[in-house]
């Protein structure tokens, strides 16, 4: 079953909205500077529609949806407050963060530990990047596949195109103010949905009718267990994460990005509800026989939402909604693909390869990385369309595990040595590994528990055992 043309033609319009933005960003691009962090000259209100719409993405709205449709009911809201909670963190770091004046994480250690320590947190970084992208696309690629009745291939494709167009063309001009558009979608054409389906289905009685009361529970679906690590998972994961800082280095100064942190919070907080609510709808109006659930049988949770849109919103209204939903992953997907072109270009290509490259050189590796990334998040995506929140916060933990540690407290303690920042790199990325792999169990937690303990007391340790002071620190 696809769309009416109504919706398509809607979807279409804004995919081109999109690329023109992309195109008119690409005129305000002098230099390098100005592709990767937007010259510096952001203000809170900007800072914080990037930086709301680019954590809220496949994850944030199919995903809750197939959470709360799922397992976990309406405690799916955790998945997005536990964001709120870890900006409400960020925001004290925020100004620190800014204050480094670096375009990169990797950039940081470099500077405050040597360029092994770089490397590494590069690879660390880049690696699950790919993940991360990839998911956007497969959220994406649900949507458009829902929608128009193409296959997931094409789709997927589709997607990938759209997304790699635009950001390559205006860095990260392009990508704030695209993203500050998608977040308006976000909030308008997933709200759109409740009053809709409540109408179509008969009320919030009649829709509800069937919704065991257990699935009502804030916290029984997920558990605070889930919830505890939520919370651990994204502060450590987005201090650390280069899509979340490189909006900081973006801000014109330490209380812009403050105050971005603690706007992009409240809106979370108000947004969390609204997907989970969704879910239960969805869950209902199945349970009710008032829509089949033959399709989310066979092809999966994440269909959940696309498929109900289909079944009880206006042409014009679905038209909203899915460019809302392709909004809220794209925005992800390409925040994911300009961090992943920074931290090569930066790190890796400048430092290793081209150290005399001009900047006009640079900004061409920035948009070549940019494609190269994207084409493995394809096939990724095309390879592994299971659990998007799994495979979000299998990336997440990976990139967090080592670098956390090293990366806040070396803004903080002086005694912080190249040697321990490597151990803590090493051995807490190795955890997450083993961990995830269930080689080690420990005791039966989540895996970033056992990273940031083996990171923390790796780092110490080696800070402590190798006292030397790198000399060359520039921060």
């Amino acid at each position: 079953m696809g769309a009416s043309l109504t919706v398509i033609a809607i979807v279409i319009i804004y995919l081109g909205i999109m690329i023109l933005i992309g195109y008119i960003s690409s005129k305000k691009i002098n230099d390098n500077e100005d592709f990767l962090v937007a010259g510096r000259k952001m203000g809170p209100w900007l800072l914080a529609g990037s930086l709301a719409a680019t954590e809220v993405g496949g994850g944030s709205s199919l995903g809750v949806v197939e959470k709360a449709y799922g397992d976990w009911g309406l405690s799916a809201v955790w998945y997005v407050i536990t964001m709120a909670i870890a900006f409400i963190v960020l925001a004290f770091l925020a100004p620190m963060l800014r204050e480094a004046a670096v375009k990169t994480v990797p950039e940081y250690f470099r500077r405050r530990y040597g360029k092994a320590n770089s490397l590494v947190t590069s690879i660390i970084m880049l690696l699950p990047m790919v993940g991360l992208t990839a998911v956007q696309f497969i959220a994406s690629a649900t949507i458009l596949s829902v929608m128009t009745g193409w296959s997931y291939i094409v789709s997927v494709i589709i997607v990938t195109v759209v997304v790699t167009l635009y950001s390559v063309m205006g860095g990260m001009y392009s990508v704030v103010y695209t993203d500050v558009v998608q977040w308006i979608f976000i909030i308008v054409g997933m709200a759109l949905i409740i009053p809709f389906t409540l109408q179509a289905g008969g009320g919030f009685e009649q829709v509800t009718a069937n919704i065991p009361e257990a699935k009502w529970s804030l916290v029984d679906g997920a558990g605070w267990g889930t919830i505890i690590a939520l919370v651990v998972m994204y502060i450590a994961s987005f201090t650390v994460g280069q899509e979340a800082v490189q909006r900081y280095y973006s801000a014109k100064d330490g209380k812009a990005a403050k105050q971005a942190s603690y706007i992009t919070s409240i809106v979370y907080v108000l947004f969390a509800f609204i997907p989970a609510v969704i879910g239960l709808f969805m869950y209902g109006m199945v349970e009710n026989g008032q829509i089949d659930g033959t399709t989310l049988m066979e092809r999966g949770g994440q269909y959940a939402l696309p498929l109900l849109a289909m079944e009880v919103l206006p042409d014009v209204v679905t038209g909203i909604l899915f460019a809302a939903l392709i909004s809220a992953t794209m925005s992800s997907a390409s925040s994911n693909l300009l961090a992943a072109g920074s931290i090569f270009t930066n790190d890796i290509y400048h430092q290793y390869v081209n150290k005399k490259a001009a900047d006009g050189k640079l900004l061409k590796m920035v948009r070549y990385t940019m494609y190269v990334v994207s084409g493995f998040a394809l096939l990724t995506a095309i390879w592994n369309v299971s659990d998007i929140i799994t495979l979000l916060m299998f990336s997440f933990t990976l990139r967090a595990g080592g670098a956390f540690i090293p990366y806040v407290l070396g803004h903080i303690w002086e005694k912080a040595t190249p040697a321990g920042s490597l151990a803590s790199l090493f051995l807490g990325s190795l955890a997450v590994y083993l961990g995830e792999k269930e080689i080690i169990s420990f005791f039966g937690l989540d895996p970033i528990y056992l990273a940031l303990i083996v990171s923390g007391i790796s780092f110490y340790v080696f800070s402590r055992l190798f006292t030397e002071q790198y000399e060359h620190r520039d921060l």
